[in-house]
């Protein structure tokens, strides 16, 4: 029952968004009765964890998968850069709801159910290849900006702003900028 909680959550906000994801609807949709989800889950909060916590595992599969490939290539630590925000934005335009939840912090407070375990090896992940890139500089607040950077993008892109205020929606030169003012400029290919 409580994988089925959570599927059902998963398929709600994939649906119609993280503002759906009340215990009533996820009950209703999993075919229970309203108290039911109480019984797996003492509080909405850890629901909705649960829920966000299967996103942060596939956004780690899928720049597992992106680190192997880059293995394969043997990228280098900017390229491997370049590759995690590929991945992070097409997620975020992909699974718009489930990164919405994932990133509201302020409804994912709990810690008892490890959601923090799955999403800060993915920021640290970042961090280390920031640190590969700029050797002697804080390499968690530069990360931490260039994710800030990223996660605007991904918003102003979903709301129809960016293309409003820029007049394009592709993200590619954007990304290439904030690469450029958090980690220097890319190196030239020859």
């Amino acid at each position: 029952m409580r994988e089925r909680l959570v599927r059902t959550g998963v398929a709600l906000v994939d649906a119609e968004g993280a503002q759906a994801l009340t215990l009533r609807e996820i009950a209703r949709r999993a075919g229970v009765s309203h108290g039911a989800p109480r019984r797996w889950f003492p509080t909405h909060l850890d629901l909705l964890s649960a829920i966000a916590r299967e996103g942060f595992a596939e956004l780690a599969a899928r720049v597992a998968e992106a680190d192997r490939e880059a293995d394969r290539t043997d990228a280098g630590p900017r390229e491997r850069v370049e590759t995690l925000t590929r991945v992070y934005l097409g997620y975020a335009a992909g699974r718009r709801g489930m990164y919405e939840l994932m990133f509201r912090h302020d409804l994912l407070e709990s810690g008892r159910l490890g959601l923090r375990e799955t999403s800060l090896p993915l920021f640290a992940r970042l961090a280390a290849l920031v640190a590969e890139l700029r050797p002697g500089t804080d390499a968690v607040t530069a990360a931490g900006a260039l994710w800030a950077n990223l996660h605007g993008l991904a918003q102003l892109r979903h709301w129809g702003s960016l293309s409003l205020a820029t007049g394009s929606d592709d993200p590619a030169p954007f990304v290439r900028a904030a690469l450029d003012a958090h980690l220097g400029p890319a190196e030239p290919t020859r």
